[in-house]
């Protein structure tokens, strides 16, 4: 699959592991180098900056998709390629959709959660085919990959929504993986005799 364009949702902290802040600017570096344009949150700060920094120093193009209330706080990115503002976060999160061919989540808090869970219900329910990764550094979605395993041994993941997630520690790896992924046929989740 060609890949002309990575949503990337992550913290808009750094996080108190190094490699956090090293991994992210590293993807955005991969990302220009394979003429991947990044599609993210718009911030200059935390891990959002640091992969959008990472893309815009080594020549390539950063598109950020800013909320109107968070640009007044004065932390959106200066030196993007271009700056989308929207009226509302779930705006925020339709707009990266729209514009993306694949998603990653790095580490991050609640809102890199909910953005990348939103999504990933997004393909699950069939209303995109998008592969979706997790750049597990330092082991960060450790624990969630075990919750994730525990809803699926619990009969609330099917097993070709488990497989959806592409997993790696390392950003090369990851992209590799995104661009092989092969969408699962998307087969009612819910039957009449479930409802």
């Amino acid at each position: 699959m060609k890949i002309k364009s990575i949503t990337v949702f992550c913290g808009s902290s750094e996080g108190t592991v190094s490699s956090y802040k090293t991994v992210a600017y590293e993807l955005g570096k991969l990302l220009a180098k394979e003429e991947i344009q990044l599609i993210y949150g718009g911030a200059k700060i935390g891990l959002m900056g640091a992969v959008a920094d990472g893309v815009l120093q080594n020549g390539g193009k950063v598109v950020g998709v800013l909320p109107r209330f968070l640009s007044s706080k004065e932390i959106a990115h200066d030196g993007l390629s271009n700056l989308i503002l929207v009226n509302s976060m779930h705006e925020r999160k339709s707009k990266m959709n729209e514009l993306c061919d694949a998603v990653i989540a790095l580490p991050g808090g609640f809102g890199t959660m909910e953005e990348f869970f939103e999504m990933l219900t997004w393909s699950q329910l069939g209303l995109h085919s998008k592969p979706m990764g997790l750049l597990n550094c330092a082991e960060f979605y450790a624990p969630l990959l075990e919750l994730v395993t525990q809803m699926y041994n619990t009969g609330f993941i099917q097993q070709q929504h488990l497989k959806s997630i592409q997993i790696s520690s390392d950003p090369f790896d990851l992209i590799k993986k995104l661009m092989s992924y092969q969408a699962p046929e998307s087969g009612k989740w819910l039957t009449n005799e479930s409802t």
